[in-house]
């Protein structure tokens, strides 16, 4: 595929690219030049987009509470097997 360049410097990218990529009207992209010369172009991803792919933690920290009921319990139960301290 190709692409002519305008006076400004400017370049239609093909509608296969835009298409493959997911682009549309505003959407930005990143050029990387690698070391060999040869250019890759990406959509630059909003962070918003991101949110949710990372699962939620289904254990919540313990509040100030549970950790204190939960060591009062460890606590006794060690009395109870007769662990002093």
């Amino acid at each position: 595929m190709e692409s002519a360049l305008s006076i400004k410097g400017q370049a239609t990218i093909p509608k296969a690219i835009r298409d493959h990529l997911h682009l549309g009207p505003g959407d930005r992209i990143k050029f990387f030049v690698h070391p060999d010369g040869s250019v890759v172009i990406l959509p630059k991803i909003p962070t918003s987009t991101l949110k949710g792919i990372v699962p939620s933690r289904r254990n919540r920290p313990a509040s100030l509470q549970q950790m204190k009921s939960a060591i009062a319990d460890s606590a006794s139960e060690g009395i109870r097997r007769g662990k002093r301290r």
